[in-house]
């Protein structure tokens, strides 16, 4: 089990936070936190702009709200991921339409997505789930044949890479990451949202900035000229907006993050290589496969269970792993359309088959731990498990 607790912030997350209180939360002469955070985090993925947000689940609703996605538009998205993608669309007052999963990736089928688009269709939303990166050229192949915009959903992704080598989020015309607390960066909460397209780059900075008017795609300074500022008759917003806007406490913690993105993002890949490695070899377990040439960034290690064909059940299988000192095992969230609260409002459109099988069996491993100890802690425990079970 991980017992240090603070091992992923000895980098230089004190200095940084010691620097903003000491400032009166003013900028210093390198900028505030937050333009440091978003030019250091744009220039990781060759983005032109980054922005900054209070979640993961806002820098989604900045995007659409971008996108110009109103009431009587549709958006496609996997049903099988966490229900704030949903609400993102649902904020919008758009409608949800759920696509269906490949059974080997467990990510969004590209031809199931081709299906689904009407004349209503306004946007597609593909989710990197666990760390994976779906099949970005034939999703960006079918926007552009049908004028769609694409925003890329990698809260679970960081670094994560297709065959061409190009990274989870620099594919579709946004991309939008999470800073919770249980991501490959952390700042306990926020996100941030990049793109190339200037436009789009001050929607979003405008919508989830207030609406102040001297917002740009690059900056979210809305003080001006002080005696122009301060003037009765100044107009401040000329769009509507939400405050979405990552406090300097929340920046600097994830500035300092970004410094040791590939420290993390390495650490995660590891683990999960370790635990491929052991389930590869059990009539137990189907691991979620990657496309060749493509690298996981493994935010949790996803697996489909099979033990119930042996007469194994799935909540068995997790106590005895925790029972020989294992982290413990995740269950994938329920489909969206399955959550009461869009069942009972009648949310969405589409019926996926293959993800309702898939996500019942899921199993997903921690891929958090600091150091080859840990990894072997978990590999143990495992081994153990799988032969306590092996003559099932």
């Amino acid at each position: 089990m991980n017992t240090d607790k603070d091992w992923k912030f000895k980098g230089n997350e004190r200095k940084y936070l010691d620097q903003v209180l000491k400032s009166g939360f003013g900028a210093s002469e390198t900028g505030s936190m937050n333009e440091m955070l978003e030019n250091k985090f744009a220039k990781i993925h060759d983005q032109k702009f980054a922005i900054t947000a209070n979640s993961g689940t806002s820098t989604l609703h900045m995007a659409l709200s971008a996108f110009d996605v109103k009431p009587g538009d549709e958006v496609i998205l996997p049903s099988l991921t966490v229900a704030m993608c949903g609400f993102a669309v649902w904020q919008c007052g758009a409608t949800p339409v759920f696509a269906d999963i490949l059974p080997d990736t467990f990510l969004i089928d590209p031809n199931d997505i081709k299906k689904k688009i009407t004349s209503k269709t306004k946007a597609i939303m593909p989710v990197h789930m666990y760390g994976n990166v779906c099949d970005m050229k034939s999703i960006m192949d079918i926007a552009d044949s049908k004028n769609l915009f694409v925003v890329e959903d990698c809260a679970e992704c960081f670094l994560g890479t297709d065959n061409r080598g190009k990274k989870a989020g620099t594919m579709g015309h946004v991309g939008s990451w999470s800073f919770e607390s249980t991501k490959h960066l952390t700042s306990n909460e926020g996100g941030i949202v990049t793109t190339n397209d200037e436009n789009l780059a001050k929607k979003m900075r405008q919508f989830g900035g207030l609406g102040f008017k001297n917002i740009t795609a690059k900056t979210g300074k809305v003080r001006i000229s002080r005696d122009k500022f301060q003037d009765p008759l100044w107009e401040r917003h000329d769009v509507f907006g939400y405050n979405y806007r990552l406090s300097e406490l929340c920046a600097a913690v994830a500035l300092a993050q970004c410094e040791r993105i590939n420290e993390f993002v390495n650490l995660r890949i590891k683990m999960g290589e370790e635990y491929s490695k052991i389930l590869n070899t059990s009539h137990l377990f189907c691991n979620q496969s990657i496309q060749k040439g493509y690298k996981h960034s493994f935010w949790t290690f996803a697996t489909r269970f099979l033990g119930q064909e042996f007469g194994i059940s799935w909540q068995d299988f997790r106590k005895k792993y925790v029972e020989f000192g294992g982290d413990g095992i995740y269950a994938a969230h329920q489909l969206i359309y399955n959550e009461p609260c869009f069942k009972k409002n009648k949310i969405g459109l589409g019926m996926t088959p293959i993800a309702e099988n898939i996500q019942k069996e899921l199993m997903l491993f921690t891929t958090n731990q600091k150091d080859e100890n840990e990894r072997e802690s978990q590999i143990n425990a495992l081994a153990k498990t799988l032969e306590f079970f092996k003559n099932s």
